[in-house]
């Protein structure tokens, strides 16, 4: 309580009432939470089971959760509620399965799941439909929305899709409760409908839970507002924290208008605002400020700090990706030569996925290490994992994992019964899967055609294989993708162009960068040596993500959201990414709140980029600044346009910060 500031004292001791909390970034928001748990149950004699705070994910969970167990004895904290909202809907489905109508045991679909049944149900109503995503993205809306099946002709549009959906929603809704199982929007939805239509098991749960917590609130959606409202009843036994500046999830279903519910439908609530941020220097701040100022706002608020001004804010103006990516991989070398600092002090925020490629590339060149939040890494797609397997398979042909993923992408007719006598004849005879298949005893046990087509594949592997350790290898990836018709293959197994489009992409980016391996005159790597740099990155991406690690960090803005990082970049502040253009009609604000999101991820420094020109759908575009930049104050920030005069000292801090990244790179001491 000591450490708490007065706002935040305020806050804690508050229960006569209904309580908002809006929590600035940075302001200790998961502090008064906890605090307040404590405070209920030492000063106020609410007992823990009594208690339920509730966040959106499993991590927050886990830090409230271990914050207050910290503080609290076990008999003190036993019976204690802290969960995500979906872990609290299940909790209540549990021990109310009888009433919602399911047996003990039920099970719970995900995403993957419900796609097959919706499937299946579109297979069966419409002779199969290529608009089955769509389909389940309305039944999923109306469900956060808390609409079931027969109230869902109401809600639903008049073109053909919706009309199909809602057909789709009460079949799909029906095979559930056949299979006994649940998806993860009824977690919340179940719960709804059993508490508005049964005052009995209602009256039950809110004895249990006599005070509320609910964290991130801004981020709730229709059915958790019902939720939040039915528990909390006509007292509002309940405190939220949120900030309606930082709403960045409509896209998913969050109503950050649900803080004017919150003011509608409690008249008593109390408002506490914590503007205190400790974390930015009062530069970043200010810039936030006024950045986000230019959104309408049901509560105003302003963040301040005693850090001190800062420096200024830096925008990188280049020419091109490839030179935005120069301009801020130089940058950070050389600030981390110059402070001493940690690559993990890093971070580069991007608007989308696609923007990471061309830093995970540059950064991997310059042996820099990164972990990338939020997306999926460069070798964990599928495109990238067959090929890299092929390589390796063409270096060690024992590599059984690797004979095993290649054998059937594309397909060659080697069915699992196939592949199954062959290990089994492999085992007997302890030999590889490749070497099997060239052995005369394999026929005994396989039919012709079996065998046929296996030896078929070693053969063509075996020249391949001959062709690398001879070191013909101009054009050797290449000719082996194009050889196995891997393009065909994408082709008759992915079901959009785009798809088809964006893996092409990835292969090529791939066989660029063995080309650049293979033809870097400082290095004299044999194929088989690059093969194995290449393992060396894909087993060193794969580490656990939770172990703390010095790599800078790669990351889009909504992942970035409850992180904060001593210097930050954001990159592509371009009118058309940021603001994102398919949200600069209609959604401007979202799009704003986001970049404010960014802007105080940032303790330290914060810098922007930007380009001239910049590729896309395969044609470069001119490019505009965008609107937010004009939004801060020019005092408050630094261009550096290109061609701009350079401080000599920086140009020199930012050359030998190259010189030994290269050095580091070529294994030679850095002196």
């Amino acid at each position: 309580m000591a450490e708490l500031n007065s706002r935040q004292l305020e806050a804690v001791k508050y229960i006569d009432g209904p309580l908002l909390v809006l929590a600035g970034a940075g302001s200790g928001k998961t502090r008064v939470i906890t605090q307040k748990i404590l405070y209920l149950v030492r000063e106020c004699g609410i007992a823990a089971r009594n208690i339920a705070a509730v966040t959106f994910t499993n991590k927050a969970a886990r830090e409230m959760k271990a914050r207050v167990g910290a503080d609290l004895s076990k008999k003190e904290s036993r019976g204690l509620k802290v969960s995500t909202f979906h872990h609290l809907g299940l909790t209540i489905i549990r021990k109310e399965c009888k009433e919602l109508g399911f047996k003990p045991g039920f099970t719970i679909y995900d995403a993957q799941d419900s796609t097959d049944v919706i499937k299946e149900l579109m297979s069966a109503r419409y002779n199969g439909d290529d608009n089955f995503e769509t389909i389940q993205q309305h039944i999923s809306r109306w469900k956060n929305a808390a609409i079931d099946p027969h109230e869902v002709v109401l809600a639903a549009d008049a073109d053909v899709i919706s009309i199909a959906a809602s057909v789709i929603y009460d079949d799909y809704d029906q095979t559930l409760k056949s299979y006994n199982a649940v998806d993860f929007d009824d977690l919340i939805r179940l719960p709804v409908r059993l508490f508005e239509n049964n005052p009995e098991a209602l009256t039950r749960w809110q004895h249990q839970i006599r005070y509320l917590l609910i964290d991130e609130y801004q981020d709730t959606n229709g059915s958790q507002y019902r939720l939040v409202k039915l528990l909390a009843g006509s007292i509002g036994a309940f405190t939220v924290v949120g900030d309606d500046d930082q709403s960045i999830y409509a896209w998913r279903g969050a109503q950050p208008e649900n803080l004017a519910l919150l003011n509608d439908d409690y008249p008593r609530l109390k408002v506490i605002k914590l503007e205190q941020n400790y974390r930015s220097t009062a530069c970043i701040l200010q810039a936030a400020n006024k950045l986000i100022a230019n959104n309408a706002h049901i509560f105003e608020k302003e963040l301040w700090s005693h850090l001190g001004f800062g420096e200024r804010i830096t925008v990188l103006e280049a020419r091109n990706e490839e030179h935005e990516v120069e301009r801020v991989v130089t940058r950070i070398l050389a600030h981390k030569f110059q402070n001493a600092a940690n690559f993990s002090d890093y971070a580069i925020l991007y608007r989308g996925n696609h923007q990471s490629r061309m830093f995970e590339r540059t950064l991997r060149e310059h042996q820099v290490p990164y972990t990338i939040t939020g997306s999926k890494s460069f070798f964990s797609y599928t495109e990238i994992k067959d090929i890299i397997a092929y390589l390796q398979l063409l270096c060690n042909n024992d590599n059984d994992r690797a004979f095993l993923r290649v054998i059937n992408t594309p397909r060659r007719e080697i069915g699992p019964a196939t592949l199954t006598q062959l290990s089994e004849y492999a085992n007997k005879r302890s030999v590889s899967l490749c070497e099997a298949a060239y052995e005369l005893g394999l026929a005994e046990y396989l039919p012709d055609r079996a065998v046929a087509k296996l030896r078929h594949f070693v053969e063509w592997l075996a020249m391949m294989s001959d062709r690398a350790e001879r070191g013909n290898t101009d054009s050797l990836v290449r000719d082996l993708i194009a050889e196995i018709n891997y393009e065909s293959w994408l082709q008759d197994s992915c079901s959009t162009m785009a798809s088809i489009e964006r893996k092409l992409e990835n292969i090529n980016e791939l066989v660029q960068w063995i080309e650049r391996l293979m033809n870097n005159d400082e290095r004299s790597d044999e194929f088989a040596d690059i093969i194995s740099y290449l393992q060396l990155m894909d087993i060193m991406e794969r580490q656990d993500k939770d172990e703390d690690s010095d790599s800078v960090n790669l990351l889009t803005l909504h992942s970035s959201k409850g992180l904060e990082f001593p210097h930050v970049y954001i990159i592509g502040m371009e009118e058309k990414l940021i603001p994102h253009h398919a949200s600069m009609d209609d959604n401007i604000e979202e799009e704003r709140r986001l970049a404010y999101v960014g802007i105080t991820r940032a303790q330290k420094t914060l810098t922007f980029s930007l380009v001239q020109r910049r590729k896309r759908s395969g044609e470069m575009e001119e490019c505009e600044p965008s609107r937010f930049l004009f939004e801060i104050p020019e005092e408050h920030l630094n261009w550096e346009r290109i061609g701009g005069e350079v401080d000599p000292e920086k140009r020199q801090q930012k050359g030998r910060a190259h010189l030994d990244s290269l050095r580091n790179m070529l294994g030679e001491p850095i002196t």
